[in-house]
């Protein structure tokens, strides 16, 4: 199955090649986890602040258990801070 991975940010660095801009598909085995994705791609636990799939908020204790499916788009921003 397929997803839209997509990373921002300083997070960028941990895309894989083939990337436009800050996104790429991904196949991903059925049944995967937003979890299992951020666990592939090895994104340090303090760097995945801010995680949406298709627009919705993911809170960390939900990661484990929310089931991705076919084209969700899966974004993961690190803590900004500014003013």
């Amino acid at each position: 199955m397929e997803i839209t991975f997509k990373l921002f940010a300083t997070l960028t660095d941990y895309l894989p090649t083939g990337r436009v801009d800050n996104a790429v598909r991904l196949q991903i085995p059925e049944g995967s986890t937003v979890q299992a994705v951020i666990d592939r791609y090895n994104l340090p636990e303090k760097l995945t602040h801010l995680v949406l799939v298709n627009g919705v908020y993911i809170d960390p204790a939900e990661r484990s258990a929310r089931v991705l499916t076919e084209d969700d788009v899966l974004a993961i921003w690190p803590p900004i801070a500014g003013g």
